[in-house]
């Protein structure tokens, strides 16, 4: 496969093209770039009077999703979200949970993921609605968290190391292009390695980040090159992918743990001790530069994936820098 054929592959894939909801979405509710909470980010940012910000975000699940895997849903509903506020640069405090289901029977094997992964990283489930009476299973899970120094998608400037950090202890499991290595990992593992985040914004070693999410690697830098009005160079030479993945799906995949961050050239080595220290793979990938294109490259060789400018991403109904 060529880069200009890989680039095409997945720029037409569901998992990248399936973002473009996110414009469509908050058109439709009158939010902006400029709106309080900052529509772009992976939670949003809520000053308090009392200093740093509170963190607030929410994921709704696939319903086929749900349905084949009810247990991995109801652990995702906690894992994703813990994930959000850690690429924010925080720590989670609480969850709440919406769970629908055509009985308490149905719903038990969704639940018992919930709780589980609430054990297992740490943060109470509060409460939440439930609905016995609905056709189908059902899931949304809602985050609070606080931040003293966030981690933001705005902030990446050209001259910025891309550095990914993933967990690549794990194995897919399918259908889905999700890569989990939280499962058979420790309780102090979990918890430890999300808290890399905020001891890195703390520190001061990183201000722009986001979670890989759906998308992968291509869609996430998308994100948050359209976010902060830049230009990526992903360098495919300097990423791995797991033994016996292909680099496409590599790329597009959702890892259980993965982060973009946005680093100042002298700061990448103490960045990645930081993951290495957990066993955690943070390698260079690309680089922040003036522009508006997300570009991959091999060698000499080098293709489009997406330019946010001529097409925009997560905000189609204005420019991206609003």
């Amino acid at each position: 496969m060529t880069l200009e054929s890989l680039a095409e592959a997945l720029r037409g894939h569901p998992s990248i093209r399936g973002k473009l909801a996110i414009g469509a979405a908050t058109a439709a509710l009158g939010l902006s770039g400029a709106s309080f909470g900052r529509p772009g980010d992976d939670t949003a940012l809520l000053p308090r009077k009392d200093g740093g910000f509170d963190l607030l975000a929410g994921e709704g699940f696939i319903p086929r999703f749900v349905a084949e895997d009810p247990w991995f849903a109801g652990w995702c509903g906690v894992m994703v979200n813990l994930s959000d506020i850690a690429a924010m640069g925080g720590r989670a405090s609480a969850l709440i949970d919406q769970v629908w289901a055509p009985s308490p029977e149905a719903a038990r094997p969704l639940m018992e993921g919930l709780r589980a992964a609430s054990e297992a990283y740490g943060v109470p489930i509060v409460g939440g609605h439930t609905n016995y009476g609905s056709a189908e299973l059902g899931l949304a899970v809602t985050v609070l968290g606080h931040a003293s120094a966030p981690i933001t998608s705005f902030d990446a400037e050209p001259g910025d190391v891309l550095v990914a950090a993933i967990d690549g202890r794990g194995s897919f499991r399918p259908p889905f292009d999700n890569f989990c290595a939280a499962l058979d990992a420790t309780t102090e593992r979990l918890r430890g390695d999300l808290d890399v985040l905020p001891q890195l914004a703390e520190a001061g070693l990183v201000k722009a980040g986001k979670d890989i999410s759906q998308g992968g690697i291509v869609g996430t830098a998308l994100m948050l090159a359209e976010c902060s009005g830049v230009a990526i160079t992903l360098d495919l030479g300097r990423i791995a992918p797991p033994e016996g993945a292909p680099i496409e799906r590599w790329l597009r995949s959702f890892p259980s743990f993965g982060f973009l961050l946005a680093v100042k050239p002298h700061q990448v080595d103490a960045v990645t001790a930081r993951f290495a220290a957990r066993d955690l793979a943070a390698t260079a990938i690309g680089r922040v530069e003036q522009g508006s294109a997300v570009s991959l490259c091999q060698g000499e060789e080098r293709a489009l994936f997406w330019d946010w400018r001529a097409e925009p991403y997560l905000r189609p109904t204005e420019p991206a820098d609003a």
